[in-house]
């Protein structure tokens, strides 16, 4: 078969990355914007694998009692393919239950990867307080980014992507951004080729950070002074300080939230003797989320490889007297420290907690072996990738640090990421 043939299949299960899973003459087929429990109508897209192949749904023959309305009218099913945006391929669906595929997913990969039967629960993002008043998430789960990226095209046409292509897609409307950014990016019209970043930190007024599109040869584009503005972000009674076009989390309440499941996680576990590391540290949330569970003194070290993230973070860790924020990427640095360390060290770190937030693809075999020669008497791990978390765990399991539970909290609601913890112990 070719792409553009039309196949009707019945949805058996949820794939890791936004997918579904479909079965034709003993082939798996990768469907797009089904559920499972469904009958649909699939366009083709790649079939070049004998293995699997890739297909979007183009009619609900026999729809799931879970599926609604999509919250973006325009990548709504009855839209052609090619022309719905991306970055909302859970948005079908009903929001309780896309967390209970989010769950499936993490489970499937835990047993896939780290051959761990750890329970899962997934959570929506925890209640924060903001002065005097308690914010919620939205009852339907939109309107919550306070970063987004918008592409501009050759022709000025300005809109996110296509879903799993460069093609920009103009849009009336932004209903997973809040309600300020929804109207500033319906004011942008036109601009040179390249990325827009809008961005509303805590004291609401949104910023518009161009990005250039990257020249032909291999030097980095020149950043925009925009990127540079230094903002404050605010989590309960602190006070973050971070760069406009820098890391901070994207959904309104999830700086907050993971600030308070790790105090969760390290509550009464945070020595006073130990030596505790924040790993992948940006502008020190977790460090700090670790330091004011154990005290003024805390010895904390947090690791970024952005000079400019930790110049942040130094600042944001000034109210713990033992923290200190280093530049340095975190497997040269950590394989530093264990080549280094004196055994006065070593006990401090053996005493001591260690987060990490890693990218995407996870803190890889080469970190995680490094932790593990250190020795630390609890780790907690934040991952924003279901495979890449259970890969890292299968490789500390084996050298017999396990967890109990995986705690998740879904934090990029009607789409199909989520963000998990894992506390492992030996």
């Amino acid at each position: 078969m070719q792409p553009g043939d039309l196949l009707d299949l019945e949805i058996t299960a949820v794939a890791h990355g936004g997918v579904f899973v479909a079965r034709h003459e003993n082939r798996v087929v990768f469907v797009s914007d089904a559920i499972p429990g469904e009958r649909v109508r699939v366009a083709l897209t790649d079939t070049r694998k004998a293995s699997f192949w890739r297909g979007d749904t183009v009619e609900v023959l026999d729809a799931s009692p879970h599926r609604r309305p999509h919250v973006w009218a325009p990548a709504d099913v009855s839209t052609p393919p090619d022309a719905r945006p991306g970055g909302a391929d859970f948005g079908h669906i009903a929001l309780a239950h896309q967390r209970v595929l989010k769950a499936d997913v993490l489970r499937d990969a835990l047993s896939r990867f780290a051959g761990s039967t750890a329970p899962v629960t997934i959570e929506p993002p925890l209640p924060q307080m903001r002065g005097d008043r308690l914010v919620e998430e939205s009852a339907d789960g939109t309107g919550w980014r306070t970063r987004v990226s918008l592409h501009v095209d050759d022709e000025g046409r300005i809109g996110p992507f296509a879903a799993r292509s460069h093609r920009v897609i103009p849009v009336d409307d932004l209903p997973l951004a809040t309600a300020g950014i929804a109207r500033a990016a319906s004011r942008r019209r036109g601009g040179s080729a390249g990325r827009l970043d809008l961005v509303q930190p805590a004291d609401g007024r949104v910023r518009v950070i161009p990005r250039a599109e990257p020249g032909r040869s291999r030097r980095p584009a020149p950043v925009d002074p925009a990127a540079r503005e230094v903002v404050v972000e605010t989590v309960g009674d602190r006070e973050f300080r971070v760069d406009a076009g820098g890391f901070w989390q994207v959904h309104r309440l999830a700086a907050g939230t993971l600030h308070d499941a790790v105090a969760d996680a390290v509550a009464d576990a945070v020595d006073p003797d130990g030596w505790h590391l924040d790993l992948y540290g940006g502008v020190g949330l977790l460090a700090a989320s670790v330091a004011g569970v154990g005290g003024p003194a805390t010895r904390i070290t947090s690791v970024e490889s952005d000079a400019r993230a930790t110049e942040h973070a130094g600042e944001n860790l000034a109210a713990w007297i033992g923290a200190r924020a280093e530049t340095g990427r975190v497997d040269r640095w950590v394989g530093n420290l264990v080549q280094t360390a004196t055994p006065a060290q070593r006990a401090r770190l053996a005493r001591g907690t260690v987060v990490l937030d890693p990218p995407r693809a996870g803190a890889g075999r080469d970190v995680v072996e490094q932790l593990v020669d250190l020795s630390p008497a609890r780790i907690v791990y934040v991952a924003c990738d279901p495979v890449a978390l259970a890969r890292d765990l299968g490789t500390f399991a084996a050298h017999g640090y396990t967890t109990p539970a995986v705690r998740a909290f879904d934090l990029f609601p009607h789409s199909h990421h989520v963000e998990a913890i894992a506390v492992l112990t030996r």
